[in-house]
């Protein structure tokens, strides 16, 4: 256990009264170890003098940064982790003894440099991944990467200018194995393997476009699993950190972000390139600890029994019991499970590798014991698989897990994502809005849009931080959320534009009606003017018989007041003649 402090609790003296307790200090002199090695590995007889006496400084500037950062960053409630001890002083050097020596004479490649500033390079890139990749924020990390420029001018200040030139430069320098490509025929096979070499580059974009290239060969590889990552700055160099963790034997990476940072898919390219089998659980309602074993020991046969490099991501949706994790603290701990693989199981492994032990020790006939062979299967198995566990530090599990499961934390190298910069979400915008093949606008108009997307998250991340400092609350903003974002804005433009589209559709088919009718008025116009006439001349030939029926009208009026007059006389005579007619009978 460790001391108490930082978060630690002691033990109660009554507990401690049963055991006897050994008090593990640190050497008080490290560099007889690491400088021993480091100095057998670069021989003095292959380099300038000068190279030399850079060989001689490093263990004591590696030293000077170990203990700064040990007492400047003390462990935290949240910086719990916050522990530096002598495995990181054992990954860096390990990091540093990865350079062959081919490599450092050719130094002079990589824009002109010299071969003490190529090593002290190299030497701060895996100062860098071991001290500032596990900071939990931006503030923490530029003030342990100060500390490094600073130590590295004091212990090699014959140096200075070169360092500031090309260390500290517009160009920053990086480290792979991948750069050397494969020979390739015309059908797409590889006659011929590139070799693995761990060297450095200094030009951003060629690296980018060689990554870009690896990319497409795994889409071609599993299309099922198609990928399509944007490759900013911030994720290229955390795919070359995971790259370096899986190379490396014995390695294992712990990466901590949020959702949506990245993490499994970056492994999973990162594995590829790495010629490494990958594997992930597939968990069901059913997945207990019995199947989780079964897919250790899967894992243990691929990586010990056959001798493969082995990938195996764990994310948190995948632990669904806390006690899986207490498999994996063992196998990165001890490299073995008791009594998971049996008896004539284990005998038959043991057969089996009996013959690329011999092999490799260069035995000769040698009949070695079944404890050998284990022990020698288990060192394999070791320095075959590599564990990723990918987790969120939302919450309070991830703690727990810290203090449960010790060897999470102690056995990785543990890389932690931030959120995305501006130019991160800048380029993952662009990379959406540029397939975006139906937006209709200017170029002008998508590169605000896609500015515009990302300092909106930008400043719903900050609104969130004032949410925390006012409310205590924590909100929680993520890549996730943003590429959520970005799929609503795509989801919601479309839904729009159809509508819109839509009703530009119904507005054009009633302008073609009113231009069908206008058409239509303008011909019944034409037609109309025709009848017009036509009815204008009828008019005239009507008045005409009008007036010629008004003539004989009167005539015929003037003959029936005649006929009128004729018939009153009558009446009156006939009258008259009756009056008589009487009279005369009377008489």
């Amino acid at each position: 256990m460790n001391h108490p402090g930082g978060g630690r609790n002691d033990i109660p003296n009554r507990l401690k009264r049963q055991y006897f307790i050994f008090n593990m200090i640190l050497p008080n002199n490290v560099d007889g170890i690491y400088g021993t090695i480091i100095k057998h590995t670069f021989k003095p007889k292959y380099y300038s003098a000068e190279f030399n006496r850079v060989v001689e400084n490093l263990t004591d500037a590696t030293i000077r940064i170990w203990n700064k950062v040990k007492q400047t960053l003390l462990p935290t409630p949240n910086k719990f982790h916050y522990v530096f001890n002598l495995r990181d002083l054992t990954r860096i050097f390990k990091g540093v003894l990865q350079v062959r020596k081919d490599v450092i004479l050719a130094a002079s490649t990589i824009g002109n440099m010299k071969q003490e500033i190529y090593l002290l390079g190299l030497w701060r890139h895996e100062c860098e991944r071991v001290f500032v990749d596990k900071l939990i924020n931006q503030k923490d990390k530029d003030t342990v990467i100060n500390y490094i420029q600073d130590i590295t001018l004091e212990c090699f200040p014959q140096f200075e200018s070169d360092i500031i030139q090309k260390l500290q430069g517009e160009k920053p320098i990086f480290f792979c194995d991948f750069l050397r490509r494969d020979v390739i025929n015309e059908d797409g096979i590889v006659e011929v393997e590139a070799e693995r070499v761990y060297e450095a580059i200094n030009d951003l974009d060629a690296l980018r476009t060689r990554v870009n290239e690896l990319m497409e060969f795994y889409n071609q590889a599993y299309p099922a699993k198609k990928m399509n990552l944007v490759l900013f700055e911030d994720a290229l160099r955390h795919l070359l950190r995971v790259s370096r963790i899986i190379k490396m034997p014995r390695s294992s990476a712990l990466l901590v972000g949020v959702g949506g940072s990245g993490k499994q898919s970056l492994t999973r390219l990162a594995a590829y390139i790495g010629k490494n089998f990958v594997h992930q659980i597939r968990v069901t309602k059913s997945f207990g600890e019995k199947d989780f074993k079964e897919e250790i020991k899967y894992l243990m046969e691929i990586a010990g029994h056959q001798g493969k490099p082995v990938s195996f991501i764990l994310t948190d949706a995948e632990v669904k019991q806390e006690g899986f994790l207490e498999y994996v603290n063992m196998v990165l701990s001890t490299g073995e499970i008791p009594g998971l693989i049996a008896k004539d199981e284990k005998e038959a492994w043991l057969g089996d590798i009996r013959t690329p032990y011999l092999k490799e020790k260069q035995l000769g006939s040698y009949d070695p014991p079944q404890t050998e062979l284990y022990q020698y299967f288990v060192d394999r198995l070791r320095d075959n698989l590599h564990i990723v566990l990918c987790f969120s530090p939302v919450g309070v599990k991830f703690r727990e897990r810290a203090r449960k499961f010790p060897a999470l934390f102690n056995e990785c190298t543990i890389d932690w994502f931030l959120p995305w910069p501006e130019e991160a979400l800048i380029s993952v915008a662009e990379t959406f809005i540029n397939n975006f093949k139906q937006l209709d606008t200017t170029k002008e108009t998508k590169s605000e849009l896609q500015k515009h997307m990302g300092n909106v998250h930008l400043m719903v991340n900050s609104v969130c931080d004032l949410y925390f400092q006012k409310l205590r609350r924590q909100v929680y903003v993520t890549p996730k959320s943003f590429l959520s974002f970005i799929d609503a804005y795509r989801g919601l433009y479309v839904s729009k534009y159809d509508e819109l589209d839509d009703q530009e559709k119904r507005f054009k088919i009633g302008l073609e009606k009113i231009q069908e009718a206008q058409i239509a008025i303008e011909k019944m116009s034409v037609e109309l003017k025709a009848e017009e006439e036509l009815v204008k001349q009828a008019t005239e030939k009507t008045e005409l018989i009008l007036k010629d029926l008004e003539k004989e009208n009167k005539k015929a009026k003037a003959k029936q007041e005649d006929v009128e007059e004729r018939d009153k006389y009558c009446q009156e005579q006939a009258a008259m003649i009756n009056g008589e007619k009487d009279k005369a009978q009377k008489e």
